[in-house]
Formats: structure tokens, sequence, C-alpha cells
């Protein structure tokens, strides 16, 4: 008789991007990059403004406007080079906003066993670039339809991986990479209050540098409020 094989669950560590793992928001920055190398119009980019007040007052907004809207600004580039546009941006403005206190928990998670994963609103390739700098082992973010000919079509294919959606997203890419019921989410680490939901789900829920709804919400749940930006960076004194 063949011996049981004790069945191995995964544990996974889910690390937001803008406002946790990064101190600052792609997406606002991208846009000013954009308007900035005169690539986006004044336009465009008070609508893009507009988007994001009512986001702010949590007036009725279309997730996918915001995304087809900095598109809308690449139209007549290729695929090529918007992804190349989108890792200068990368290297220019987000490389130096890394919090180094999230590298390290990266770190810490890998040294646990866990499965590290980035998971973000922002567009794919930037998002690919954030999960290789910070030594993540996949991530999950907005993708942008492509066309035939693989050009982008300036659409959001699927959801947009914001609220209540991160955590679909985290469980589509863990069980295509981990199998169906081989993973646990042990940790998360979120700044927003629309990260909840992903952070109820984890056995250790952590608001990073939290505004003041998620500030409230974790001290209702016990969570820790970790500030990063106020804590020495590894090895320091």
């Amino acid at each position: 008789m063949q011996p049981i094989q004790e069945r191995k669950v995964h544990g996974v560590a889910v690390f937001d991007f803008d406002g946790t793992s990064i101190d600052g928001q792609s997406g606002s920055l991208f846009t000013r990059y954009l308007f900035r190398s005169h690539i986006m119009s004044l336009r465009s980019l008070v609508r893009l403004i507009w988007w994001g007040v009512r986001y702010e007052l949590h007036l009725p907004y279309r997730q996918g406007e915001a995304r087809e809207l900095v598109f809308g600004a690449l139209e007549g580039m290729s695929a090529r080079e918007v992804d190349a546009l989108m890792e200068r941006f990368h290297d220019e403005v987000l490389a130096p906003l890394y919090r180094p206190r999230a590298l390290e928990e990266v770190r810490r998670c890998h040294e646990r066993g866990l499965v590290v994963l980035l998971v973000s609103a922002t567009f794919e390739p930037i998002a690919a670039l954030g999960a290789k700098t910070m030594g993540a082992d996949g991530f999950a973010a907005t993708r942008m339809k492509r066309d035939a000919t693989g050009g982008y079509t300036g659409c959001v294919e699927g959801p947009v991986v914001a609220g209540a959606e991160k955590y679909r997203a985290v469980a589509r890419w863990c069980d295509e990479h981990l199998g169906p019921g081989d993973w646990s989410l042990e940790a998360a680490y979120g700044d927003h209050h629309t990260d909840v939901d992903l952070l109820a789900r984890a056995r250790r829920a952590c608001a990073v540098c939290p505004g003041k709804t998620l500030s409230a919400v974790a001290r209702k749940n016990g969570w820790p409020i970790l500030d990063w930006d106020a804590e020495p960076a590894p090895g320091g004194s």
C-alpha cells in the first residue's frame, strides 16, 4: 500500500503597490509624466483630475475610465513603444519611491517560506517591473486589451484590479500557479480603505501608512499599523 502523501499548502503574502510598497501613486504620477512629456493633452488631464476628485469624494465613477483616458493619450504608439515608455517612467520616477521597509518585508516573507505576490490597479507592465524590483514571485494587475496584431486598443480587459477585485485577482493567480486549495493567504499589506476586503481575508493583515478610514478599521480589528516612513531603514540605527 502506497503511503498517503501530505498535501502541501503554500503560504502567500500579498503586497499592495501604490502607497504601500512605494511612497506614491503610480497612476497619478504616470499621468503627470505623460503631460510633462507633451504626450497627454490638457483636456485629458482635466478629465483625469475630475475622475480623481470623484474617486476621493466617493462620488459615482467608473474604474476603467481613468485607464482608458491614459491609454487614449498613447494612441498611435505601438505596443513596444508604450511598454518602453512605461519602463522609462518606472526607472525615472518610481524607482526612487520604493520603501526600504517594503523590500525588507518581502525578504522576511521569503525567509518564512511564503510566496510573495504584488497586487495593484496599475497597468501590467508597471506591475511586472515592480514585482521584479521587489523580488516578488508574481503579480496581478490591470490588463489592457490588445488587438490581433498585439497592439493596445485603449480599453481595459476584464475588471480593474482594485477594491474587492484585488482578492479575486490574487485567488486566480494562486489557483493557476499553486493549485486550487493548495494555498492560504497568510499576510496582506495595504494602505487604503479599498484594501480592506483583501486585508480581512489574510491571517495577518497590516495597514501600512494608512489614511484615516483604514486606520480606524485597523484599530477596530486589531491589525498592526506600520509606519514604514518613520521607521529606520534596514541596517540603520
